[in-house]
């Protein structure tokens, strides 16, 4: 797994940020970073800028050629996640506010009854493993998962994808997932998938 900087000023700022994160808490303005600028237009990016459609990735990273890892976590025992569409509004939240105030883009990701797939990737202060733990709280805590009954397994499993792997190719395999599992008939169909970050990668 490759991180970020795991020491230090920035380091640490990232802990407080992710732990803020995860209780649904606000930054302080003067922590969201200055450099969530597009590299294009020289302004700060948000949903607005193109109608409809993911912010894209050159507008995040601008002079940085951050990894792209493909992320999957599970439930505790396989059990299924009711309600899902809570859960995926918490996914949403969690994925725009780490993208407008931490400088994390979420690509393509889908939301399943018992597991989440996800593309992420962030800039050279991004900690992988502190900020899945922080997504999988703030799902948790929307849920009202308890330390007696948890909702997610311990960990998760993540791929780092090498520049000869296609993130097409992986992206539209996983989007199967749901018409393997018998739970619609077309990809396109299953509501809890979506793209939150334009990722230019073949």
């Amino acid at each position: 797994m490759t991180e970020g900087c795991s020491g230090g000023r920035v380091g640490r700022r990232s802990g407080r940020v992710a732990r803020n994160l995860a209780r649904g808490g606000a930054l302080p303005k003067q922590l969201v970073r200055s450099f969530v600028l597009c590299g294009r237009h020289g302004r700060r990016y948000t949903r607005g800028v193109i109608k409809g459609r993911p912010p894209r990735l050159d507008c995040i990273f601008p002079s940085y050629d951050s990894p792209l890892f493909f992320v999957t976590f599970c439930t505790f025992h396989r059990r299924k996640i009711e309600p899902i569409g809570v859960a995926h509004t918490s996914f949403l939240r969690y994925a725009q506010r780490a993208r407008d105030e931490l400088n994390v883009a979420v690509g393509r990701y889908v939301v399943m009854p018992d597991h989440v797939h996800l593309f992420v990737q962030g800039d050279r202060a991004f900690r992988l493993d502190r900020w899945v733990g922080g997504l999988k709280r703030a799902i948790s805590v929307s849920l009202g998962a308890t330390a007696a009954r948890p909702l997610w397994q311990p960990g998760f499993f993540d791929h780092l994808l090498r520049h000869d792997e296609s993130y097409a190719a992986k992206w539209d395999y996983v989007r199967q997932n749901p018409v393997r599992h018998g739970l619609v008939h077309q990809a396109e169909d299953w509501k809890f998938q979506g793209e939150v970050v334009l990722i230019d990668r073949v």
